[in-house]
Formats: C-alpha cells, sequence, structure tokens
C-alpha cells in the first residue's frame, strides 16, 4: 500500500512554499499527498502581500474527513499562524492518534511577513512541540522558541537543540543555514546523540520554500517507515539538489526545484 502524509499549512500562490511545495516533495518521494489549507497567502517572488486565515470550522473539517477515512502514515504541520489554530491542530491529532508528527514551527516569511502569531509561539511550546516526533526550526525560529537573541556557532545550535528537546519533541533539527560558515550545516539531537548533516553552501538567492520542502521530505521519509535519522539524512541530500538547481522565475527570490534530486538520482 502506497505511503500516506498529510500536510497542514499554509497556501503559497507562488507556489514556491506551503502546501504547494509539500505535494511537490510528497510527490518527488513516491508518497500520496494530501492537505489541510490553515491559511490562504497572496505571494510571489517579491514577498507576501496578504494573509488570509481560514475558520477553525474549515480547518477542522478538513483535517477530520482526511484522517477518518484515507488515514496518514505521517503529518506536517507548516503555517499555523495562530494560538486557536495550534490548540486545535494538536488536539485533533491526539484525537487521531497520529504517529509521525513533522512539527516545521513557520513564523516569518523571507521577505520578513509574520507567518505566526507572537501569542501562538506559547501555544505551540505547550501543545505542539511535546507531540512531535521531529521539530525543524532554523535558528531565528529556535531563538523565538527559546526567547534567545543569538544562535552564531554549531556549539550553541547544539544547545539550542537540548533546549528544545527539553519542550518535549522526540527529535530536534537545528537548521543551519542563517549560520555564517561556509557549509551549510544541519544537526540533529535525539536525546542522546548529536548527528551532523553538512554540505558546501550554495551560492544562490533562490532558496524561497527550504525549510517546507526539507520538513516534507522528512515527512514522507517517515510515512515509508524510515528511521529519523535516514529521513533527515535524504531530506539534507533532498533539499541539496532542489537548492543547485533554484529557478530563477520572477523578479525576487525564486523557488528551489523539487524535481532536481530525482533527476539526479537517475543519472
Amino acid at each position: 500500500m502506497k505511503a500516506k502524509a498529510l500536510t497542514i499549512a499554509g497556501s503559497d500562490s507562488g507556489g514556491g512554499a506551503g502546501i504547494q511545495a509539500d505535494i511537490k516533495t510528497f510527490q518527488e518521494r513516491d508518497v500520496f499527498g494530501m492537505s489541510a489549507i490553515t491559511a490562504i497567502t497572496a505571494q510571489n517572488t517579491l514577498g507576501v502581500h496578504g494573509v488570509y486565515p481560514q475558520t477553525l470550522e474549515a480547518i477542522e473539517k478538513q483535517i477530520d474527513v482526511v484522517l477518518s477515512d484515507i488515514g496518514a502514515d505521517s503529518v506536517k504541520t507548516g503555517m499555523l499562524f495562530s494560538k486557536e489554530i495550534i490548540e486545535l491542530v494538536s488536539r485533533l491529532l491526539k484525537d487521531y492518534k497520529v504517529e509521525n508528527i513533522v512539527v516545521d514551527p513557520v513564523m516569518i516569511a523571507k521577505g520578513g511577513a509574520k507567518l505566526l502569531q507572537d501569542e501562538a509561539i506559547e501555544a505551540l511550546k505547550k501543545h505542539l512541540l511535546p507531540q512531535a516526533t521531529v521539530i525543524t526550526p532554523n535558528l531565528p525560529e529556535a531563538c523565538a522558541i527559546l526567547g534567545w537573541s543569538d544562535i552564531n556557532s554549531t556549539e550553541a545550535m547544539e544547545e539550542a537543540a537540548l533546549e528544545l528537546y527539553k519542550l518535549g519533541a522526540k527529535n530536534v533539527v537545528v537548521k543551519g543555514g542563517h549560520l555564517n560558515h561556509e557549509q551549510s550545516i544541519d544537526i540533529l539531537f535525539d536525546g542522546k546523540t548529536y548527528s551532523y548533516y553538512t554540505n558546501n553552501r550554495i551560492n544562490t538567492k533562490h532558496t524561497h520554500g527550504t525549510g517546507c520542502t526539507f520538513a516534507a521530505a522528512i515527512t514522507a521519509e517517515l510515512a515509508k517507515g524510515n528511521s529519523v535519522s535516514e529521513a533527515v539524512s535524504t531530506a539534507k541530500s533532498f533539499i541539496t539538489s532542489a537548492i543547485s538547481e533554484g529557478l530563477a522565475i520572477g523578479k525576487g527570490i525564486g523557488p528551489t526545484n523539487h524535481g532536481a534530486y530525482r533527476k539526479e538520482l537517475t543519472r
């Protein structure tokens, strides 16, 4: 039976991030993708031009009809926007006893638009992080969750991973894309061991949707029954290929190329 994954996230009209990036990634990793839209964004390569949250009723109905009928081998959360949406999603994931949950704590778009209200951070920490199989914050997101001012070294990334782990997540991936380093370093912490996933940094501005895509790739691999370490390794290779062949479309920051990893494997 084909593995199934559900993304609970915002819609990106520009197609580079959000549920569009997630569904593309699921498809590329041979997983059947489903979605529950938490917010519609008017978005292109120049930034987010509007955010329109869906009603709690609409979000609940989307999740309920998918999980009650089709089910999901893994679920990814992305843009959740508000305290009320976080609490709703957390309750539904508990009710349906979802085992593999990947939480990408989406907070700020690359252009600076807020995608998570300030008061929602506490709800994220209280309700959703303790349910997570994996959380995938970048450095600004890790700082926001922990109340830190900066993370500027791999040592600080390890410390952040430990503190995030204490909030209840079973595994923490701190993404080092914002680190001023010649290499792109992500660190996985499982409560005992720190594992480093490293690639040479790619000199490109076309990185829209990298966080969504990376987390979606982890979600897809978990849906297929792979371990967390295997999932993160594959996701790192997937996003590295996607960034290396990023698409210079539009007038601003273009998206990554979701088909790049598949093409690489078939060469």
